[in-house]
């Protein structure tokens, strides 16, 4: 735990963020999840250690400050997920495609896969480019095949 403390601490000085209990938990989930998370299932997690506002206030600034980025699932439920180390406040780069499951609602993140960039007529100008693709995980996939 200690190497991930101070992987959290030079990330949270990195970004000028004080360092408390809630901050580093959060980043502990979130760090330690193959799937995007919502903030419902992290409510859930956290349980009484962190109350509904301050989660809501810790997501904000993480999204902010680069820190993760947010994928509205197909149901229409904000998911969060740790951003790319070359993110920062004034830009994201988490333009990748992410996989929803239809099965289980596992949001994936395909970093690999990048969307193209798109030619926008004059005048116009990008905040934020996304790329869903739903269907089942290969973990939903293998269950299937095998019952």
């Amino acid at each position: 735990m200690k190497v991930i403390n101070n992987t959290f601490d030079t990330l949270l000085e990195k970004h000028r963020l004080k360092k408390t209990a809630p901050r580093y938990r959060v980043l502990e989930i979130l760090t330690t999840r193959d799937v995007a998370t919502s903030q419902p299932y992290l409510e859930e997690l956290l349980g009484a250690e962190v109350d509904r506002v301050t989660l809501y206030r810790i997501l904000k600034t993480f999204e902010e400050k680069g820190i993760i980025h947010k994928i509205i699932d197909v149901n229409g439920t904000a998911n969060y997920a740790v951003c790319h180390s070359t993110c920062t406040e004034k830009k994201h780069h988490d333009e990748h495609v992410h996989f929803n499951c239809t099965s289980c609602n596992g949001i994936y993140c395909f970093n690999e896969n990048h969307i193209a960039k798109i030619r926008l007529p004059k005048g116009f100008k990008t905040s934020s480019v996304s790329l869903i693709i739903t269907g089942i995980c290969a973990k939903c996939s293998t269950e299937a095949a095998n019952s």
